[in-house]
């Protein structure tokens, strides 16, 4: 794979779930030998869940849309939101379009559908291949998703999707451009391993 990180525009989707338990390393707590073990209770599934789409660059988190309840991603519902990610790039990082938007996303079905890549023609964004049975190289999975989940996320209790909603975009928007031009540079070093 051959990028330019100036121009790359990663997207991926994560379940946000309105009860994130704590995983068994973060709840562990010191104790005595003597002492007896913490009871640990099943986990149920959350009560409520959003689906998220994100779209990111080096600079920043570009739109997150959220699925409608009752609806799924297909090609149709994908190919708006390369619509709406084209306005957001017009108007934020208007520079994107004289150099050429460089679209990383994984194989879903909805992302090979011949009206998807349709669309990614008539837009002008040039869609880089993705391996295969490689999720080592999706950033958003090893590096964007856990640190929200493990961070903001986990451990809370939400009432609405709308909560859920706030407390993810706060952690997204609140990250400096940094973080995420570091992931880009180990998206590269992966990609040469």
């Amino acid at each position: 794979m051959i990028y330019c990180r100036a121009r790359l525009v990663p997207m991926d989707e994560t379940w946000l779930y309105h009860c994130e338990p704590e995983t068994k390393q973060q709840s562990m707590e010191w104790r005595h030998s003597g002492s007896p073990r913490p009871k640990k209770f099943l986990v149920q599934k959350s009560a409520g869940k959003v689906l998220a789409s994100i779209f990111w660059d080096q600079d920043g988190i570009l739109l997150i849309d959220y699925l409608p309840k009752g609806q799924a991603i297909n090609a149709v519902y994908y190919s708006s939101l390369l619509v709406q990610l084209k306005g957001i790039l017009k108007e934020k990082r208007r520079w994107k379009f004289t150099k050429g938007v460089l679209f990383f996303h994984d194989n879903a079905p909805s992302r090979r559908a011949l009206a998807t890549h349709k669309k990614l023609a008539y837009l002008g964004f040039q869609c880089l291949d993705h391996p295969p049975y490689s999720p080592d190289l999706a950033p958003s999975d090893y590096h964007l998703f856990p640190g929200l989940k493990k961070k903001q996320l986990k451990g809370r209790h939400f009432t609405s999707d709308a909560e859920v909603i706030a407390a993810t975009e706060t952690r997204l928007n609140g990250q400096i451009s940094e973080f995420f031009l570091s992931v880009l540079q180990k998206l590269e070093q992966r990609d040469k391993k």
